[in-house]
């Protein structure tokens, strides 16, 4: 077995990749893989630390107003659909499968006009870009959110999940919380913005932290490395005594500490909604505004109509309002308890497996 993927730009185009290649290793350690992604994306950085051959490719996205870049855009993508069938033709994929990001969609492609077996992945609620433009050329599209079905040809369209919330689920309770300098023993809230961390999200945290220090309930909070001297240096000036609050810059094993918390407070970004879900956990939701088409807002209230989780706007967070939000699930318990119960229902833990078993379908 033969596989072939691409995806790349953000972390929630490349972990499912990543998340997939890994579980096949598992269950066939025969199976040959090759990634394509860019020099410039994260996924330069993200595949070869997993150990999975990577090559590269030139590509640039469509600037949305009207551009001379544009134009440079489309050379580049007939360039690297050429490209892409150079390296398709040298490899020989039994599949070939997309995540999101423009750099899939030469890749993705060349694939289908190879005739090669294709698929797409769709992480959000609603359709990106490079993903509504392969619908047309690929044979099945794996969706996470039932939503995210409307934008796609019905006849195509696979509920899978996302890879990312199965590797979670498997983790197990510790006491890893220990390692933070907290009582796995005392309900815990996990905040953080991303790896990069979230000013909006840094200044709200901030405002709250003699509040939260009042409390019975305990705070982890990440605030990424760009806003963690900036926290320090605050708690320094105001003195502050926080016993049940710990800041770190960055959390490198996300799942362990994710599977002992009681609720999570941060972005709505695909990858931290299907590690959430995957394991039943309440969540207050902040979308970032500086995405497309606003999908982390829909991707939150995919969750929120569910009643399995809050969302505050990104423009009505402040300090005040993120404590009240945050008492009025950890100092609930039964709320707490029916939200966990209506995330999980919306959690699809065996993703992988189905993203699997379509392949098998799909190259058999």
């Amino acid at each position: 077995m033969k596989i072939l993927v691409s995806g790349g730009g953000t972390g929630g185009h490349i972990y499912p990749a990543v998340s997939l290649v890994k579980h096949i290793k598992k269950i066939n350690p025969e199976a040959e893989f090759l990634y394509i992604g860019t020099e410039k994306g994260l996924e330069s950085k993200i595949v070869p630390e997993n150990k999975i051959p990577f090559e590269t490719i030139e590509i640039q996205g469509f600037r949305r107003s009207l551009s001379l870049d544009n134009l440079k855009t489309v050379y580049l993508f007939l360039k690297s659909v050429r490209a892409s069938k150079k390296i398709i033709s040298e490899f020989q994929p039994d599949i070939v499968i997309g995540t999101g990001g423009y750099v899939c969609g030469a890749v993705v492609y060349a694939a289908s006009k190879l005739k090669i077996p294709t698929i797409i992945h769709e992480q959000n609620s609603v359709a990106g870009v490079t993903n509504k433009f392969l619908s047309r050329y690929v044979d099945k599209i794996g969706i996470c959110f039932q939503d995210a079905e409307q934008d796609f040809p019905k006849e195509k369209v696979v509920l899978i999940g996302n890879p990312r919330g199965q590797e979670v689920v498997m983790t197990e309770k510790s006491a890893v919380l220990v390692d933070y300098g907290l009582d796995p023993n005392v309900p815990t809230v996990l905040i953080f913005g991303g790896s990069r961390g979230a000013q909006k999200i840094n200044n709200a945290v901030l405002a709250s932290l003699m509040l939260f220090s009042e409390r019975e309930y305990q705070v982890l909070y990440a605030s990424g490395n760009i806003y963690y001297e900036e926290v320090q240096t605050f708690i320094a000036e105001n003195q502050l005594d926080l016993p049940n609050v710990k800041i770190v810059p960055y959390i490198e094993q996300m799942e362990r500490v994710l599977a002992n918390v009681d609720l999570v407070v941060g972005r709505a970004g695909a990858t931290s909604l299907a590690e959430i879900t995957a394991l039943g956990l309440p969540s207050i939701l902040i979308p970032s505004p500086n995405v497309t088409n606003d999908h982390q807002t829909k991707n939150a209230q995919s969750l929120v109509k569910r009643s399995a989780a809050i969302l505050i706007p990104d423009s009505e967070l402040e300090g005040l309002r993120l404590v009240k939000e945050v008492d009025s699930v950890m100092e609930d318990s039964e709320k707490r308890n029916q939200m966990g119960i209506a995330t999980k229902k919306e959690g699809i833990p065996d993703a992988t497996d189905r993203l699997y078993r379509l392949v098998n379908k799909m190259i058999s």
